[in-house]
């Protein structure tokens, strides 16, 4: 286990790295001026020389690059001049929305596409079969904004212009405020993002579970006399769980890195909502910041899945 573990750690640190020199090389390397890409059109020589200075861009490329790392590994992910703070401040203070935003989807997807996908393949071609299906094409074909749009409407505008408020329109409460009033704000996000979300795992969930009550050992089960629950959910579903894993543990990583749409739509102050104000005032050090985030997220992510594998399938062999 200590050695599969190692391995993966090493794929992990060798994507991360690459990662780095692939961002150094985009905005350090790449023609033109570093300082003037990082600080903008309109910045003074002075601070131009500045950031020159900070940078080492009088220094060989290597050099550059060893400092580059060397702030990383010491937590600094760069200076915004844009918003005179350190990128690792701004980051984290968006955190706790995205974090939030991403767990409660995480929760509620599962606990609606796992149970459609498990009904619609204990009994294919039924009614219940055809509904779970209808489910998971509309979900996928659903865009998020619509969905999201479409629950601000339904679930905000119109109770409001009736005088009833059943949810916020927008914003983020942190969960230091109140348990309570941190959930009444997420809870059409959350809404949003596990019933879009939740179509593809209840598709997922089906068509492995399908093939996986086919195999031999299934039938053996059924022919010892063991209940039709007991065979689904102690045998089948956990032959079935291994690519679910796969998926969440992308979509999570992913997701953590920033649920662009959604926080836009519900105005969350997350790190989505972070990215997209960068892209739009051309502060490249929160870019640069958000996509090494983004990338550490997605690599402990399918690290923890790896792990999690061992764990659930004895198929799997450590010693790989």
């Amino acid at each position: 286990m200590l050695s599969f573990l190692a391995k993966r750690l090493g794929f992990g640190l060798l994507v991360l790295v690459s990662l780095s020199i692939f961002v150094f090389v985009l905005f350090y390397v790449a023609p033109g001026d570093p300082a003037r890409v990082i600080a903008g059109d309109k910045a003074t020589p002075e601070m131009l020389a500045q950031i020159r200075a900070n940078l080492g861009l009088d220094q060989p490329i290597y050099v550059q690059y060893l400092n580059f790392i060397g702030q990383l590994l010491q937590g600094d992910l760069g200076f915004s001049y844009r918003s005179q703070q350190p990128v690792g401040e701004l980051v984290l203070d968006r955190l706790p929305a995205t974090v939030s935003l991403v767990a409660g989807g995480v929760v509620l997807w599962l606990a609606i596409g796992i149970p459609i996908g498990v009904m619609s393949a204990r009994r294919p071609g039924s009614l219940r079969d055809r509904l779970g299906v209808a489910f998971a094409l509309a979900g996928i074909s659903f865009p998020t904004f619509v969905l999201g749009m479409l629950s601000l409407y339904l679930l905000y505008f119109l109770p409001t212009k009736a005088g009833i408020l059943l949810f916020p329109p927008s914003g983020y409460s942190p969960f230091t405020e109140g348990p309570v009033l941190w959930a009444w704000h997420l809870v059409l996000p959350w809404v949003t993002l596990a019933l879009v979300t939740a179509a593809t795992y209840a598709r997922l969930t089906r068509g492995q579970l399908l093939e996986v009550l086919g195999e031999d050992y299934i039938r053996t089960a059924r022919a010892k006399g063991l209940k039709e629950r007991a065979v689904v959910y102690r045998h089948g579903m956990r032959s079935a769980m291994t690519p679910l894993i796969t998926q969440l543990g992308t979509d999570i990583g992913l997701l953590l890195g920033g649920v662009i749409v959604i926080e836009q739509v519900f105005g969350l102050a997350g790190i989505g909502n972070l990215a997209v104000s960068a892209v739009q005032n051309q502060d490249r050090p929160v870019v640069i910041g958000i996509v090494l985030v983004g990338g550490a997220f997605i690599v402990l992510a399918n690290i923890v899945v790896d792990i999690v594998y061992v764990m659930l399938d004895a198929r799997v062999r450590v010693s790989k």
